[in-house]
């Protein structure tokens, strides 16, 4: 995945998080559900985010970009930045 396809799969999900978010304000899902499916979508995000970050270093470095692998989500989730 390129950094443009990895932004639009970012910006995908940030919108499947605001339908979530308005299907449970309209009570077309439960609290569970809702909750279940963001952790899914923000597990995800944390992994995008991680491999457009890993990206900009190696590109920065003088690395090829197309060597960052998304890494698994238990390793990137809670980075802070």
């Amino acid at each position: 995945m390129d950094q443009d396809e990895i932004l639009a799969r970012i910006t995908a999900m940030v919108d499947d998080e605001k339908r979530l978010r308005a299907s449970l304000a309209s009570g077309e899902i439960d609290g569970v559900t809702e909750h279940e499916r963001l952790a899914a979508v923000e597990r995800q995000l944390d992994q995008c985010w991680d491999l457009l970050r890993q990206r900009r270093a190696k590109t920065e470095f003088g690395e090829n970009p197309d060597d960052a692998r998304v890494r698994p989500s238990s390793q990137v989730e809670d980075y802070q930045s």
